[in-house]
């Protein structure tokens, strides 16, 4: 519990709202996405973008132009991220377009964003490959304006949301490919599962390796390295016949062989905690 908040640590703060996966790999994974939301009646019914970030850093924006963008690669601090998204999001609501919110204040008890968002409105990912989201389409732009958002866009890592699977993503990071795929299941069926393939020797993925998995915000995001050179669109087919595959291992609930444990063991001392 934070001592300042009185709010309980909450190790998985998106369990239950639509798209758990790909909010956690937009926190944690991918530099530049929006996602559809929108608060439910008793919040006004305002339709809300969901961003990776903002410029400096800022907690939220409501842009002038109406539109209200939240972030989610920001510091939370009271021990549920989703308590603090949630108090950040209803304060945007209430300021005037145009303004952004520069911090992001501890909150107390409250709703969170399983209580403000309308849980029926699809959560709908799209990744970008610059920063424009950031502004109103119609704002007067300045030289300046154009040489910041094009640093910005300079230092994304080249990412592409895989169509044949849900929450994966292909990127490039200098002269490698990674493929990342964010899974919303139980934490420890995707390790065993992973030790059951891996076991096997049918972990591998479109010709790459699995190499280990991140964690955070109470979920897994297993990584591939893929053969040098490989595009995003090459992955398509390989993942969609993987994902069955993996799917039976999670349903699994057979206790790990020897072979297994060694493996899953193997994968927890590769594993990376994020944040």
């Amino acid at each position: 519990m934070s001592a300042d908040s009185g709010i309980e640590f909450v190790p998985r703060p998106f369990e239950g709202l639509p798209g758990e996966a790909d909010l956690v790999a937009m926190r944690e994974i991918i530099p530049a996405a929006t996602a559809t939301a929108r608060t439910t009646k008793e919040y006004g019914a305002k339709d809300v973008t969901i961003v990776t970030s903002l410029p400096e850093s800022w907690p939220a924006l409501h842009r002038a132009d109406g539109v209200i963008l939240l972030a989610l690669q920001t510091h939370a601090g009271s021990g549920d991220i989703s308590r603090d998204l949630a108090a950040t999001l209803l304060q945007a609501i209430d300021t005037e377009p145009g303004t952004p919110i520069i911090t992001q204040t501890l909150p107390g008890p409250g709703p969170r964003l399983q209580d403000v968002l309308d849980l029926a409105v699809p959560f709908e990912v799209t990744v970008h490959d610059n920063f424009e989201f950031w502004l109103d389409p119609t704002a007067e732009r300045s030289t300046e304006l154009d040489r910041s958002l094009q640093e910005a866009a300079d230092a994304i890592i080249d990412t592409v949301k895989l169509e044949s699977v849900p929450h994966a993503y292909w990127c490039r990071m200098g002269a490698r490919e990674y493929l990342r795929w964010s899974f919303a299941e139980d934490e420890d069926a995707i390790l065993d599962a992973i030790a059951r393939l891996h076991a096997k020797r049918e972990s591998s993925l479109g010709g790459g390796k699995f190499i280990g998995a991140f964690r955070s915000c109470g979920i897994s995001i297993p990584v591939w390295e893929l053969p040098r050179g490989s595009e995003a669109e090459e992955l398509e087919a390989p993942a969609a016949e993987f994902l069955p595959r993996f799917q039976a291992a999670i349903a699994d609930k057979s206790d790990l062989d020897s072979n297994e444990r060694r493996a899953r063991a193997g994968i927890v001392a590769r594993q990376k905690t994020l944040r």
